[in-house]
Order: structure tokens, then sequence, then C-alpha cells
């Protein structure tokens, strides 16, 4: 074992939308901080893939095996990477709805209250926006929550035939809106990402040492359990030992859990910090499923993601309880969810030669279907060895499944109206739900709440059990959303990481 002889003020474990975000506001607060990151740098190629490799090849997963709920191991679509999975996020950034930090009543029950209200959140809702230049449209979202101002800036133009089926959603009675999205100035990467505005400016600080393809395996505390002293990581085969007088885990619910169940001891034997046995439980994984819809002629298949409806998302005329958000997936040639999830075309594309691949996504239009779904204890990540298990059973099923055929029927509308002619009407509309492979988007497996008995951390981040350790990531949210949850967790880190300064 090498033992590191700096010892730092931070470190912070991951570097993805909480990690990134917290290294870069460190950076500038001059305290001595270091990243230790699973990944490297991923090459510009594999951040902007857009042709038909994105079916052919498991570009986007890290080469581990996973076991599954049922016993079957599996390959996760996950990014070790400098920036973790915002590199192929697609940049839609949106807030949580106020009534979601109450906590709603679901279909399949009621989500837990936060003990924060969206006041809490909404100037670092602001500043996440400025910080990721999102570009958006205040007002356009019929069921956003308020804003002190207008986005930072103004959304960029979408593909003509996208605004021709905008304005036949408008007639169809919904409310169709440019979804808020993060943008460099680069052309070569232009969508925004937590290394593009976390970590490199974080690397420019002196007092910030990033280290790359560091696997943390563990955490080491004082004899009398109640503080993080070592940091033990894997670097090129060898073992390093690094200590700071902060810990932030941001490594991401499964990433962040597992290392505290890893780091078992004698005064935390089932975990560190999980004496509320919290730790791993209450995954949660958003309800998606993408539909396809049938291009008039045919498009590039090499677009951003444009349009957002959230008409359906607290209901419709028929039921009150949630059903969810939906939004245009853009061109189906570069989205690497789209190409990970469907039964929708997974045989067709085995079997298809690349051109007609490219004829089929330059016809299709594709949509997402997102739901919420409740936190379950039964849902969770533990250990199998030197694997992880994953038992999940998806919940709030009825709501989702009206949400889909709702947005199909809307969809037939869009296709029998007659002065619509960039879409049209088809015998079915092929759909399939994202699998258990897809975890770039999970939460809720270190929950923070006021209570250690049912919570990991507290409302600021900080472990009930360890006075330094603090979780910034989507493992500590109670609920899930039915939008993206990457501007909240952005939001949030921003708000721990001011809690860190101040403890420091």
């Amino acid at each position: 074992m090498i033992i590191d002889d700096l010892h730092y003020d931070v470190i912070v474990i991951g570097s993805g939308a909480a990690g990134g975000t917290l290294a870069g506001q460190l950076a500038r607060s001059g305290k001595r901080v270091l990243v230790l990151e699973r990944g490297g740098a991923m090459p510009l190629a594999d951040q902007n893939v857009a042709d038909v490799d994105l079916f052919r090849k498991d570009r986007y997963h890290p080469g581990e095996q996973w076991f599954g709920t049922d016993g079957d191991p599996f390959s996760p679509q996950t990014i070790y990477a400098l920036g973790g999975n915002t590199k192929i996020w697609g940049g839609v950034l949106e807030r949580m709805r106020e009534r979601e930090f109450d906590g709603v009543q679901h279909q399949g029950g009621k989500a837990p209250s936060w003990e924060l209200g969206y006041a809490d959140l909404a100037p670092f809702y602001d500043r996440a926006e400025q910080l990721y230049r999102v570009h958006g449209e205040a007002g356009a979202d019929p069921c956003a929550p308020p804003r002190s101002a207008d986005y930072p800036f103004q959304p960029k133009p979408i593909e003509p035939f996208m605004q021709e089926l905008r304005l036949a959603l408008v007639r169809q009675g919904t409310h169709p809106y440019l979804l808020p999205q993060s943008w460099s100035d680069s052309s070569l990467d232009p969508s925004g990402d937590a290394e593009l505005f976390g970590v490199d400016p974080a690397r420019q600080s002196a007092n910030v040492t990033v280290r790359e393809r560091t696997r943390v395996r563990r955490l080491h505390v004082n004899p009398t359990g109640t503080e993080v002293r070592g940091v033990e990581a894997e670097i090129d085969g060898i073992v390093w030992l690094f200590s700071a007088h902060v810990v932030v885990l941001a490594a991401g619910a499964i990433n962040s859990a597992e290392i505290l169940l890893r780091s078992a001891t004698e005064h935390h034997s089932r975990g560190l910090a999980n004496g509320s046995d919290q730790v791993g439980r209450n995954l949660m994984k958003p309800q998606l499923t993408s539909i396809i819809q049938l291009a008039t002629d045919a498009n590039s298949g090499r677009y951003p993601r444009s349009l957002g409806i959230t008409d359906y998302y607290w209901g419709d005329q028929n039921v009150s309880f949630p059903l969810g958000s939906i939004a245009s997936g853009g061109g189906v040639l570069q989205d690497a969810l789209f190409a990970e999830s469907p039964p929708v075309l997974s045989l067709v594309t085995k079997l298809m030669p690349n051109f007609g691949l490219e004829q089929l996504a330059a016809r299709s239009v594709a949509w997402w279907a997102t739901s919420a779904v409740l936190p379950d204890p039964h849902n969770r990540v533990t250990l199998r060895g030197n694997h992880l298990q994953i038992h999940y059973l998806p919940n709030n099923r009825e709501a989702h499944d009206r949400l889909v055929y709702r947005w199909i029927d809307t969809l037939k509308q869009v296709e029998a109206d007659p002065d619509c002619h960039v879409v049209k009407a088809a015998p079915t509309h092929p759909r399939g739900e994202a699998p258990l492979t897809v975890m770039g988007s999970v939460c809720g497996t270190c929950r923070m709440g006021t209570n250690p008995a049912t919570s990991v951390v507290d409302l600021n981040g900080r472990s009930h059990e360890l006075s330094n350790l603090y979780i910034a990531d989507a493992s500590v949210f109670p609920s899930c959303p039915a939008i993206g949850m990457g501007l909240t967790v952005i939001a949030n880190a921003l708000r721990i990481g001011d809690r860190v300064l101040e403890a420091l």
C-alpha cells in the first residue's frame, strides 16, 4: 500500500453531475481538493456518436458484470469517465415541481416528503442553470415551478419538421415547450456536461488534484467509528490510501452505496453509515418507454432533443393521480438511451445492414414517456462477493401504462391532422421499456432526512453517524421525479458544497 503524504481539505469521490460540480465549486474556495475518478477522459468520438455503431456496440458499458433480480448477470449501461453519465445525458436540465418536494400521492402510494421545500432549492437551481449555460424559455412549460428570472440563455432553434410537429400538437390541445438544455460554445462537443463545467475549471486551480482511473474500494474510520480517516483506492493495480478533513461521496446512487457497504467495520457491521439499514435500499429507477412515430420525409437521424409535454404530469381527464412527462428523443442515431432500450427495434437492428438502419432512423421520430416510481426498501443494491446485486421490481405501473397509451392516442390525432405533413399514420407505434441495464438515472439508495432511524444523511448531506462524511449525489433523493433529475443533482450538490465549506 502507498500512503499519500498529502492531507487534503476535501476528497470528492466521483466527477459526474454531483462530483464534477462540487469539484469546481470547491476549487474556487482555495481549499486543497482531491478528486478521485474511476474512469478517464472520454474520447471525443465516443461523446458524439451519431451513426449505426450506436446499435452495434456496447459502447457505453464499462465491461463489468452485475447481477439482476433474476440472479442472472448483466452488463450495465453506465459511464466511468470524467463527467460521469453527463457525457451521454443529452443535456436536458429541468427543475422538479414544487409539489414533488412535499410528497405526491401517486396511483401506487404516497411519495415521502423531502423535508425541504422548492424554495430551499430555488436559488441553487438559479446557480446551476448559470453554471451549465442552460438555454430555455420561462413560462412555456405549464406546470414548471416559479422562477425569479428568465433562463440565462434563450433556446436554440429546433429542426423545422419538429417545429411543424409542435404546432400540430398545439392544435390537439397540448402545450409543447422547448426543453431547457445545457449547451457549450464548442461545435465539436456542443452538449454541456460536468467535465466541461465542473472538472475542467477545477483542474485549472493549483489547489485541486484530479486522479483518473482510480477505483475507490472502501473508507477507513477511526477506532470509535465516528470519522472517516482514510480513502482506500486502487490505481494501476496498486493500493493507495488518501486522507482529508472531509470526504464527499459522489459516485452515483449505485456506487456510493457499494462503497459504504464494502466499508463495513466492527462499529458499522452492516456497512458504513448504515445504522438505519437504509444504505442500498429504496433504489428508484424512473419508468422510461420509447415510442416510435413514422416520419413522412427523411430526416438526418442526428439532432438534439427538443420538445417536452407535461400536460399529463398530474393526470388527465380520466384520472387525478400523476402520470408523468413526455419528451422528444432527438435523432435515433445519437440517442444512447434509445439504442440501449427498446425491444422496439432490438431484433431488427441485429439483422439489418447499416444502410437499412440509416433508412429506418431517417424515417423515425422517437418519443420518451417518463413516470415516477416510489421508494421501496426491497428495491436495493447489495453485495454478491466482488459483484453488485440489483434487486429491482418497478412500481406505479398503471400510471405509466396510462401515460404511454394517452400519448399514443395524441400521436394518432396528430397524424390525422390534415395540416400536419411531417408524420403519417402507421398500423402501430412500436414501443419498448428501458431495461434494467440502463443505470444512468437512478436515485434513492442513501436517502436524506432528519430521522437517523430512517435515513442515511441529514438534510445537509452529512452522515448521521460520521461527522466528516457527506453524500452529494442522487442517492440522497427521498423520491423520484417524472422528469430528468440532472439539474436537481447539480443544484443539490451546490447546496451541499456550501455546507461543506462552512464545516471546514
